[in-house]
């Protein structure tokens, strides 16, 4: 007959071949394995955000050499007389000269257009005084036309036309957009070059760009701006854009 109490007796099978043993043992097995993995996995991130903290600021600059494409050029001039009729002839008589002055030089007639008027009165004394001032704008892509007339700007005054302050050429580079993209490219350049250089002084090694700021372009006078009575605005222009940019280091 089976023994009563067989299965209140220790089992005495080897300690691994025992079902619940052997269960014991494979989720230890498995909780050791996590605890390895997810270990590996939180030093790795921690290497890898590490990592990523590592970057350099730097700048980039770019420049380049252009020449004007428009050229517009307010005239101001005016009259004064005892009465509105005799002011206004007088501003009539320079229109007239302004208009021969630029027809001249070989500029077409709607190059030249009225750009305002303005009439005041005043009593000198007790005597009426009236004045007339108007403007008139030339615009012109015709660049070397337009510094030729600037050259001969005096042949106004002989004519009797009295410029007022304020009269001047202006020259513009419209065509921005037409260089933009290579000289940011070169801006980028410049930056990685700087980049680079601290890299090697700090025994790293340049990686992707993390974050970049374009910057703003600039147009200036070529030379500066002078300034000062009888300094003129000039065709001959700078661009300039810097750009700000973190690069990754390895």
């Amino acid at each position: 007959m089976p023994d009563p109490d067989y299965e209140d007796q220790p089992s005495t099978a080897p300690f691994w071949r025992d079902s619940v043993n052997r269960r014991w043992l494979a989720s230890s097995a498995i909780v050791a394995a996590g605890l390895i993995l997810g270990g590996y996995l939180l030093g790795d991130g921690l290497t890898r955000a590490k990592a990523a903290d590592r970057s350099v600021t730097v700048r980039g600059l770019a420049e380049r050499d252009v020449k004007a494409d428009l050229a517009t050029w307010t005239i101001a001039y005016s009259a004064t007389a005892t009465d509105l009729a005799t002011a206004q002839a007088g501003v009539d008589r320079d229109t007239s000269a302004i208009r021969s002055f630029f027809k001249e030089l070989g500029f077409p007639d709607d190059a030249l257009q009225p750009s305002g008027v303005n009439v005041s009165n005043f009593t000198n004394n007790g005597v009426a005084q009236f004045t007339v001032r108007q403007r008139m704008t030339l615009r012109t892509t015709d660049i070397p036309r337009a510094e030729k007339a600037v050259q001969r700007q005096f042949d106004l005054v002989r004519r009797g036309v009295v410029l007022e302050e304020g009269s001047g050429m202006a020259y513009t580079f419209t065509k921005l957009n037409d260089i933009k993209p290579a000289m940011v490219a070169e801006a980028t350049k410049d930056a990685r070059a700087a980049a680079q250089q601290f890299a090697k002084d700090s025994a790293t090694s340049v990686g992707g760009i993390k974050q970049a700021t374009q910057g703003y372009f600039s147009i200036d006078a070529r030379d500066g701006d002078g300034g000062g009575w009888g300094v003129s605005d000039t065709p001959y222009k700078k661009v300039r854009v810097v750009t700000t940019i973190d690069f990754y280091l390895d």
